[in-house]
């Protein structure tokens, strides 16, 4: 991962494009790893975990509505995840995650391992659920690598 990283530290910092992140599932784990190399205070503006309903709802404004209707685990929630963190900050990129890393949570529609990845940039919104397999640690590590490639992908 470390790696990959590196490369989008590189490309952001040469691009001068900016990146700001709201996580959940991945409690921090994306935010971590982009603040964890010298120069990064150039393109990260703010990672914020927002873990629980009430944080989605009073720092992201994720509406109560769109919550009971759609799920805390949702492509609706993730996507307006990554919208409210760019609009926040003025990022060039939004990134949005939730999910559920287990062991436990999940339903029939969205099991454990159930990831909800969004990219938000101006004027584009990638959007997409994973189902990643393994322990608690190890699907928290695949969707950020997931998140890592798609936006290595977007920046290319």
């Amino acid at each position: 991962m470390q790696n990959l990283v590196r490369e989008i530290n590189r490309i952001l910092i040469k691009k001068k494009k900016t990146v700001a992140v709201a996580e959940s599932c991945t409690g921090g784990m994306l935010s971590e790893a982009f603040s964890r190399l010298k120069g990064s205070s150039v393109y990260f503006l703010l990672g914020v975990v927002a873990y629980s309903k009430e944080t989605k709802q009073k720092i992201l404004k994720i509406p109560s509505r769109v919550i009971l209707k759609e799920g805390l685990v949702s492509k609706k929630t993730t996507e307006m995840m990554a919208s409210s963190v760019r609009k926040l900050t003025g990022a060039d990129f939004g990134v949005g995650i939730t999910g559920f890393a287990g062991p436990g949570g999940g339903t029939k529609d969205n099991p454990v391992g159930s990831v909800f990845i969004s990219i938000k940039t101006k004027n584009r919104m990638i959007s997409k659920k994973y189902i990643f397999q393994g322990s608690r640690q190890e699907i928290k590590k695949k969707a950020v690598l997931k998140t890592l490639r798609i936006l290595k992908g977007l920046l290319l």
